[in-house]
């Protein structure tokens, strides 16, 4: 079969969306599939295009199993509504523009959000070749945006609820992470009216760990070596820093626990919060900044924490599902998730017993939890051996590729019946 992707990070870009896509297209062409897969230059690293990929607005790079094409994604200020809005355009534009002269011709369509744009794109190039179009959503647009205050007109989020459901109602299945993802999804295809919502079209696939790349390993690794961190007790974010993570969690703990010499808060990663962040913890001496490490080095990271969190702002694990949280299970390594209850992230730490999961943006119940199991060395140790066995029965990559190819044969197969 051959697949169109379109999707916006893709390896080496090292976006945990990129990884994800990057890994469901090796195992569809390990499974004997053929791929164009048209996305961005690789700029996720510091927000712009990084050396040696700069000079051409548009790249080609060829494949035994197909081809990848690389266009600009006219980096732009995340803080900036209207220059991000401006540069999802001119991607999509140029994606779309290359994906319609695509010299393989598809027999199905995969698109991932974000950007939402991308769905009307796929649409677009799945009607002009007479395909299939299946719309991967990773976080809910414009629920992220609007809890987070990135949007906050009421007209633009209007536009993007209607963009939303337009891309929905076009495609021909929705995949998402989870139950809470269908159940979002399905009651806007449904509408206002009450009607229902097809309950076939929209699929949980769910992300995915690769639990013989991350495993347990030791704590004294070169990570804490090389950061000074030999010998602490380290509590760890690793991750983007955006306006998603309610990081001043991490903060408040930090300086409730600041006369504890042992212990070290550290933030690895980078992120249009990351300065911010910085600054509001000026002056405090157990909080160290790691800068985001290459996509080889991510085992050895999770490893070196003896306790990792996950810190959504309110309303955000309705609408999204940090893969984050997966890589620490596999490491082996307990978490404290501060994430609405009840939802996806909340019920897997909970299922699993290999943590403890907090309301939202509440300080007091996220440092005692951190404190709580920073005094108990046996129970993070057993916490974390159980989020291993956990995850270990997890889906694989070749598991959620075999069942995108079954999506996507059931589809075809649709069609062919027509």
């Amino acid at each position: 079969m051959n697949v169109l992707v379109l999707c916006p990070h893709y390896a080496p870009d090292v976006a945990p969306t990129g990884e994800v896509m990057t890994q469901i297209a090796e195992q569809l062409i390990t499974r004997g599939h053929r791929l164009h897969v048209v996305t961005s230059l690789p700029w996720y690293r510091d927000n712009r295009i990084e050396p040696g990929w700069t000079g051409k607005a548009v790249r080609h790079e060829d494949h035994p199993w197909g081809r990848v094409t690389r266009v600009h994604p006219f980096p732009a200020d995340k803080t900036n509504i209207p220059a991000r809005a401006l540069a999802f355009g001119g991607f999509t534009a140029l994606a779309a523009a290359e994906a319609m002269r695509s010299r393989i011709r598809p027999d199905v369509v995969l698109a991932m959000s974000p950007p939402l744009t991308l769905g009307l794109a796929a649409w677009s190039v799945a009607k002009r070749f007479r395909v299939p179009f299946v719309f991967n959503i990773q976080d809910v647009f414009p629920d992220v945006a609007v809890e987070v205050g990135a949007i906050t007109s009421p007209r633009v989020i209007r536009a993007a609820k209607a963009l939303e459901r337009g891309s929905y109602l076009r495609s021909d299945a929705v995949t998402v992470l989870s139950d809470d993802l269908r159940d979002n999804v399905t009651a806007k295809i449904a509408g206002r009216k009450g009607t229902a919502g097809d309950p076939g079209k929209v699929r949980v696939i769910p992300n995915f760990i690769d639990t013989d790349w991350i495993r347990p390993g030791p704590k004294e690794n070169a990570y804490r070596r090389e950061f000074g961190l030999e010998g602490k007790t380290v509590v760890m974010y690793a991750g983007n820093v955006g306006f998603s993570q309610s990081l001043d969690l991490v903060l408040a703990a930090a300086g409730h626990l600041s006369s504890r010499p042992d212990v070290v808060f550290v933030v690895n990663g980078g992120g249009s919060a990351l300065a911010d962040l910085r600054r509001e913890a000026n002056g405090l001496d157990n909080v160290r900044f790691v800068d985001m490490q290459p996509k080889e080095r991510l085992p050895e990271v999770a490893a070196a924490a003896d306790l990792h969190v996950v810190p959504l702002r309110t309303g955000l694990a309705r609408s999204s599902v940090p893969s984050k949280l997966y890589t620490i299970l596999a490491s082996g390594r307990p978490v404290v998730a501060s994430v609405d209850p009840g939802t996806e992230v909340a019920r897997t730490v909970e299922a699993a017993e290999a943590g403890v999961a907090v309301p939202p943006d509440d300080p007091q119940a996220f440092t005692a939890a951190v404190q709580r199991l920073l005094d108990a060395p046996e129970e993070r140790e057993k916490m974390g051996a159980s989020g291993r066995r956990f995850v270990e029965s997890w889906a694989s990559p070749e598991a959620v590729a075999a069942a995108y190819e079954d999506l996507f044969s059931e589809l075809v197969a649709g069609r062919t019946g027509r």
